[in-house]
């Protein structure tokens, strides 16, 4: 049945698909495998890791390698067992895995120089600037732990947070 435009010319409209019912389906269905077949069930089931960039495990100004890749990897592998890997953004486990490895340095070097510092003109003894640090990149890193367990629990598999299981488990990340 054609339609009529604003300016009075007729347009046809193309015809609709015609459905297919489940019951005329079936008739042409010559066996119940030719109707449920699958072409083909991939052999390999999982994800390949995408591979973290390289300035997370550059050698740093001290000598000792960045440890970044290796806390990348170990995520990963968490939410790999917990089916959550392809929801989980690269750049979101990068951002963990950089803020988290920040934080480790700033308490190694917390541990090895000590609380306290000496302020620059006054000489008198300041909280040390590795204190300060280490907390806002342990902030950070809880927020941005707090953003992959949001995908994990909206994913469903960790529905077991109040009995601690999978939760725990990343929960040691930290």
């Amino acid at each position: 049945m054609p339609v009529k435009k604003k300016d009075g010319a007729e347009v046809k409209k193309a015809p609709a698909r015609k459905k297919t019912t489940m019951p005329v389906k079936i008739d042409e269905a010559k066996t119940p495998e030719d109707l449920f077949a699958v072409d083909t069930i991939p052999q390999d089931i999982g994800e390949v890791m995408p591979e973290p960039h390289e300035f997370l495990s550059e050698t740093q100004r001290d000598g000792e390698k960045f440890e970044a890749a290796d806390i990348y990897r170990e995520t990963w592998e968490q939410l790999k067992k917990l089916g959550c890997a392809p929801l989980v953004s690269r750049e979101l486990l990068e951002r963990y895995a950089v803020s988290t490895a920040r934080w480790r340095q700033c308490e190694a070097m917390t541990t090895k120089l000590g609380f306290l510092s000496k302020h620059p003109t006054s000489g008198k003894p300041v909280t040390s600037p590795y204190v300060e640090m280490g907390i806002d990149y342990m902030n950070q890193s809880l927020r941005l732990w707090d953003e992959i367990s949001k995908i994990i629990k909206a994913h469903g598999e960790a529905d077991a947070d109040e009995t601690g299981s999978s939760m725990d488990l990343m929960g040691k990340r930290l």
